[in-house]
């Protein structure tokens, strides 16, 4: 079986065609090629296949095998993959995934590869049995949540079709996630477990990310992560309407557009080397 290892500023995936190839068993196969030291290393799977409805379909299964909704790293690798590959010479793809169909626009180097893509994320659900979350608020912004006797943090819960719990807080560096992440993902009020960012607010419109990967662990970046947390500032009153991320792996462009009330993702996509198992 072939596959292309990609990462959108750090989160990577272990990308398959699925028009040429067939995996019985992904969560097996995410599992057992995730691990860093004895597979291929990676976030997780990724698998590009044929849609009813849209151009290319996504499937994505986290390293510990949990299938996900949606990822915008990930998408935009897909916009990469699929044309870079000649699988389609559009430069404007939809994209069918858990969390609805994603629109996609490519831009090309010189060289006619894509180097960035922008993928309309579409609206942000702030209800909060949408998200979904237990707590008992039609919305839950910078609310105060006690989750044992040593973790309590405000916390604002968005969906970018998988769920976010954003906390604004400072030196962010120095916060033990591995020990802090796991708490607040398998915390009780989250039916679907949660993705957790912790935000540095640099300036109103420059936020500095951290990220507790549902099924992954901290994560280098997170797409949808980023949109939920410029999506929370601009609630709390942090940020503006577009506004730049800083993560681990690197920087994206987010923009809550007042018109249509989406959300849009623009960043890199990169492949880092192809192979066969």
């Amino acid at each position: 079986m072939k596959f292309t290892k990609m990462h959108g500023i750090g989160n990577d995936y272990i990308y398959v065609n699925g028009f040429e190839e067939h995996i019985d068993d992904p969560v097996s196969f995410s599992i057992c090629y995730s691990d860093r030291h004895k597979g291929i290393g990676s976030d997780g799977l990724v698998m590009i296949l044929p849609s009813e409805n849209s151009d290319f379909k996504m499937r994505m299964f986290n390293a510990d095998g949990s299938e996900s909704e949606m990822c915008g790293n990930a998408s935009r690798c897909i916009g990469k993959f699929v044309y870079d590959k000649g699988l389609t010479d559009k430069t404007d793809l939809t994209l069918e995934t858990l969390a609805g169909v994603k629109k996609l626009k490519l831009f090309l180097d010189a060289d006619n590869q894509v180097e960035t893509v922008t993928v309309d994320m579409g609206e942000p659900i702030l209800a909060a049995n949408l998200i979904p979350t237990t707590i008992e608020k039609s919305k839950v912004i910078n609310e105060p949540v006690t989750f044992n006797a040593e973790l309590q943090y405000n916390i604002t819960c968005v969906s970018m079709g998988n769920p976010h719990a954003v906390i604004f807080t400072h030196d962010i560096d120095k916060l033990d996630l591995p020990k802090i992440g796991p708490v607040i993902e398998n915390a009780p009020i989250f039916p679907r477990r949660t993705n957790t960012e912790f935000i540095e607010v640099l300036s109103a419109d420059r936020l500095k990310m951290r990220v507790w990967e549902r099924g992954s662990g901290e994560t280098m970046a997170c797409g949808t992560g980023a949109c939920a947390s410029v999506v929370a500032g601009i609630l709390n009153g942090h940020s503006a309407r577009k506004t730049t991320v800083e993560l681990l792996g690197g920087e994206l462009t987010i923009e809550w557009n007042e018109t249509d009330n989406h959300v849009y993702l623009t960043g890199g996509a990169t492949t880092v080397f192809e192979g066969e198992i």
